[in-house]
């Protein structure tokens, strides 16, 4: 009785809670529309005609120019249900800044799916280097087609090919293969990595990018593959699907509203077995009704004169719908969007297809923004610590993590910002080889812009080491939001065998393929292209009438007395369409927590967390680690060179400058010492020293005398130390630091000593000892 009277008082306060937050974000809405109203209205006062003359010639020529505007408008709505018919006609071609080749058609393979692998033809003044990593770019697959990665020149496909690397591009067909499942589309997909390394046999293993759905695309890839995948960086990718804030992200409650995972189901059964992409298109513009209704349009016709075609353009890519089998849909729903499973390691393909992210052990670069509440920041991070109890753990695995955060950009603009390419993705790319060669860990990268004397801008690079402590301040609540989330996988998982039993045969019988495809047809999003076209005959004086205004156009001036009573009119739309919204999602939000934090749902919710409760993580009591600790005195000069950076490192402040990485790397990996072993054997190098100086420090000092043993190596060591006291800006610790090695090092006065070792050699190891997830590429001292 004691544990029901304590979960009903928890049911209370919760229901109080939520009503608290339901008023504040009420009030809050009420605030902000009052606000910009008031902004709109002052400017309209401060804004006079010199005289009654005056103003009534404003109105004339704004009229005149109003009624110009208008017609231009609907003339762009025209072209663009045009551009919509005809790209529909020609098969819904991939919307490529660059010209391509396809290298490989998925739909020819074994298990065929609808994807394929283009090569991206470098434009005749760019170069590209066969010996560097190629890139290989997966575009999301989430109602729209591909191309948003390589959408005009400053884009991810531009600044790859702009440093000089080879450059690949996934792309997918508007159908899907019948039958076709993401475990093919994986598997097409780990088929594509080893076609392009196979083109590269003088580079390291290709670099993966994931946009949005593309980056768990390609957490996917590199967990089930990870002897193929190099780097990945995934950018606005949602990998922990319950995350978010309160009054940022109400996206994330879509599937507990609805019921679980059903509506999927229902949806795929109207399409006739195929899910239509535009229902999820049509989730994105329910975020912002003002943009969908009004602002859009508005800027259009504000700017006829030139906006026209950014819009036309856009809107050709937007428009494109593509569809996804009813088992794609369905797995992609009940694993990620409901279930969260991915980051917990639940999810899987198929018999014994589970995918762990720790398996992963080349670096991953993570890019999400503050603005983004398509995926927020949380959604982006969050899998760290669902993977991760503490930062050691991410140490002891071997995994490079590094964060990177923009303050204001919205979700589409990560992929298609010029300004974002050539900051964030400029530098990402530049800073790949760096990264490869950090320690593992969570890092942060900071940019910062510098304006140069002669107008240019260069970018300063940081690299910050992180704590999973603070991602958790990315939170309001410490998570503990995301509770109820775990009864609502629960009920979707009674929902969905309840309509699969009792609903799904009725639905089937009663949609064949023709009247799928017309339901399709007569979706809204396509309604509002193709009605607005040629083929409607009430339109067939617009195209000729449109012409006459553009060859008379007279537009008014911006100092018209009318254009601020204009600006009013736009912004007391935007402001309502945006009460309404925040009133909305407000509502909702409370309807969610009010559902799911009942008595039923806490409970179910405990069970689940109980089950999913694991005991405090030990690094030490890993085997790999054990075996490296114990043998921290094995080796050769390169891991006493590596060990001497890593211990100057571990006793700075946790910042590292690109401009200062770049020249110490070079001072503790001389080519001549490295020849033979390539950026991915050193990241494997780097792994095991980094474990042996943050957990062994004193230790791993007081060996570099045995790891460093001949006159030529200890000059390098010196010559190393001088270097880094002089390109490295250290504080007293790191000082100190440089002198305690160098007194452990004294060179011998002894002439003849032997050279250097250029390459380390696997350690000899007992044959009962546990194989390591990554061979330490050292020598067994003798």
């Amino acid at each position: 009785m004691a544990d029901l009277n304590t979960t009903i008082d928890r049911v209370g306060e919760i229901s109080r809670q939520v009503g608290t937050l339901l008023d504040r974000r009420l009030r809050a809405a009420g605030e902000r529309y009052n606000q910009r109203i008031q902004r709109s209205a002052t400017r309209v006062a401060t804004t006079r005609p010199a005289n009654p003359l005056q103003f009534w010639q404003d109105a004339f020529r704004y009229s005149m120019d109003a009624a110009q505007r208008s017609v231009l408008f609907w003339d762009t709505l025209r072209q663009r249900g045009n551009d919509w018919i005809e790209h529909e006609r020609a098969g819904k071609p991939i919307l490529l800044h660059y010209e391509s080749e396809m290298l490989a058609d998925a739909r020819t393979f074994e298990q065929p799916c609808n994807y394929a692998l283009l090569r991206i033809v470098p434009p005749a003044d760019i170069v590209v280097d066969d010996a560097l990593r190629p890139f290989i770019i997966i575009d999301p697959r989430a109602g729209h087609g591909p191309g948003i990665g390589g959408f005009k020149s400053d884009s991810e496909v531009g600044v790859a090919l702009s440093a000089g690397h080879p450059v690949y591009f996934v792309v997918f067909f508007p159908d899907p293969v019948q039958g076709q499942t993401l475990a093919d589309v994986v598997d097409a997909e780990a088929e594509f990595v080893r076609i392009v390394a196979q083109r590269h046999p003088r580079s390291d293993k290709p670099v993966l990018v994931g946009n949005c759905q593309g980056g768990w695309a390609v957490m996917m890839l590199a967990a089930s593959r990870p002897d193929i995948a190099g780097p990945c960086v995934v950018n606005g990718a949602p990998m922990s699907y319950w995350a978010g804030n309160d009054g940022d992200n109400p996206l994330r409650y879509a599937g507990g509203l609805a019921g679980g995972a059903w509506i999927s189901m229902f949806a795929s059964d109207l399409g006739a077995g195929k899910f239509d992409g535009a229902h999820l298109v049509q989730n994105f513009e329910y975020l912002n009704p003002a943009n969908t209704l009004w602002k859009k349009y508005y800027d259009v016709w504000a700017n006829i004169d030139t906006e026209p075609p950014r819009f036309l353009e856009f809107e050709r890519w937007w428009g494109g719908y593509y569809l996804f089998n009813d088992q794609e849909i369905r797995w992609i729903v009940n694993n990620l969007f409901v279930g969260n499973k991915l980051s917990q390691g639940d999810a899987r393909l198929g018999p014994g297809r589970f995918f762990d992210l720790k398996s992963i052990k080349s670096p991953i670069i993570v890019f999400a923004s503050m603005g983004d509440n398509i995926t927020p920041p949380q959604q982006a991070f969050n899998w760290i610590g669902d993977l991760y109890s503490s930062t050691e753990e991410i140490r002891a695995n071997g995994q490079t993590i590094v964060g990177l955060l923009h303050e204001d950009i919205g979700h589409l603009g990560i992929f298609v910002s010029g300004q974002v390419a050539r900051r964030e993705h400029a530098q990402i790319v530049e800073l790949l080889r760096e990264i490869q060669q950090l320690p593992p860990g969570l890092y942060g990268m900071d940019i910062r812009e510098n304006v140069n004397a002669d107008g240019t801008i260069a970018y300063d690079v940081t690299i910050v080491e992180r704590t999973l402590e603070d991602l958790r301040k990315l939170q309001k609540y410490d998570r503990v939001d995301e509770r109820p989330f775990e009864a609502v996988a629960a009920l979707s998982e009674l929902t969905e065998r309840a309509y699969e039993l009792l609903g799904r045969p009725i639905v089937r019988q009663m949609m064949p393929e023709w009247l799928a495809k017309t339901l399709r047809v007569f979706h809204p999003l396509r309604v509002q292209r193709w009605a607005i076209s040629d083929h409607h005959p009430a339109l067939a004086a617009l195209a000729p009438l449109a012409a006459w205004t553009q060859a008379n156009r007279r537009p008014r001036g911006d100092d018209n007395a009318l254009v601020p009573l204009e600006e009013f009119w736009s912004d007391a739309m935007v402001a309502g369409l945006n009460l309404y919204r925040d009133v909305r999602d407000a509502a909702n939000e409370a309807m969610f927590f009010h559902v799911y934090g009942n008595l039923l749902s806490l409970n179910v919710a405990d069970q689940q967390r109980a089950i999913r409760r694991a005991t405090r993580f030990d690094p030490r009591s890993v085997p790999a680690m054990k075996q490296v600790l114990d043998t921290l005195d094995e080796g050769g000069a390169i891991e006493g060179y590596v060990r001497i950076g890593l211990l100057v490192a571990k006793a700075g402040t946790g910042k590292r400058k690109l401009s200062s990485m770049q020249g110490v790397r070079e001072l503790v990996a001389p080519a001549r010492l490295l020849d033979g072993i390539s950026e991915d054997e050193f990241r494997r190098l780097m792994h095991e020293e980094t474990i042996v100086v943050e957990y062994e420090a004193d230790q791993a000092k007081r060996a570099l005398p045995r790891l460093i043993t001949s006159a030529a190596d200890r000059r390098h060591a010196h010559e190393l130390l001088e270097g880094i006291r002089t390109h490295s800006t250290l504080d007293t610790r790191q000082l100190r630091v440089l002198d305690e090695i160098r007194a452990l090092l004294p060179v011998p006065e002894r002439a003849g000593s032997a050279p250097a070792r250029r390459a380390s050699r696997k350690r000899v190891t007992h044959k009962a000892a546990v194989k390591r997830p990554s061979s330490r590429v050292r020598s067994r001292r003798t």
